[in-house]
């Protein structure tokens, strides 16, 4: 038996609250000012300062991916929007949530200078920082620290995998697949 999908009414592209309207002064039935839609647009996920967010995220985010140690040593890494329409990341094993806060500081930026600022001192737990105008709050369960990771014997390493001036006994992965 098929089920028929409900669709939410659209909301028209003037932001007007969608219901009964009147056209008094402001706009509303009664004369008085619909807060509803105030507060809808201020925190609206196509307004200006949601896309400053996702701005902020995505230079944050490219950050980390070009750090491959972090990348590669952590487990369950995740995040989510906060209801403070900041960003949260939290992520299992690997570098310290302050190794990660001075990394983001040193790779965000713009070319007039930094783009984080962190707020307050960050522990090995947790760290808060600022990116561009955006709270990222990030949080390390149970880390090991860089220096332990890269310490950690049998850590596989992309930079030593990819580093072809070096001859090893082994072969490398590309010798197997070509089979020289």
């Amino acid at each position: 038996m098929p089920v028929k999908r409900k669709r939410a009414p659209r909301r028209p592209r003037d932001g007007a609250h969608s219901g009964t309207v009147d056209s008094t002064v402001d706009g509303t039935v009664d004369g008085t000012v619909d807060q509803r839609a105030g507060d809808r647009d201020e925190h609206d996920d196509l307004s200006p300062t949601s896309a400053r967010g996702y701005e902020a995220f995505g230079r944050v985010m490219a950050a980390l991916a070009t750090e491959a140690d972090f990348i590669e040593s952590c487990r369950d890494l995740t995040w989510w929007r906060g209801a403070d329409h900041g960003w949260h990341i939290e992520w299992r094993d690997g570098p310290y949530a302050s190794e990660v806060a001075a990394l983001l500081s040193g790779h965000v930026r713009a070319s007039d200078g930094p783009l984080v600022t962190e707020k307050g001192q960050g522990s090995a737990g947790s760290a808060v920082l600022d990116v561009m105008g955006v709270r990222f709050e990030l949080r390390a369960i149970d880390p090991m620290g860089r220096a332990a990771l890269r310490a950690r014997a049998g850590f596989w390493r992309l930079s030593e995998a990819l580093d072809t001036t070096r001859r090893t006994n082994t072969r490398h992965p590309w010798e197997e697949l070509l089979g020289g």
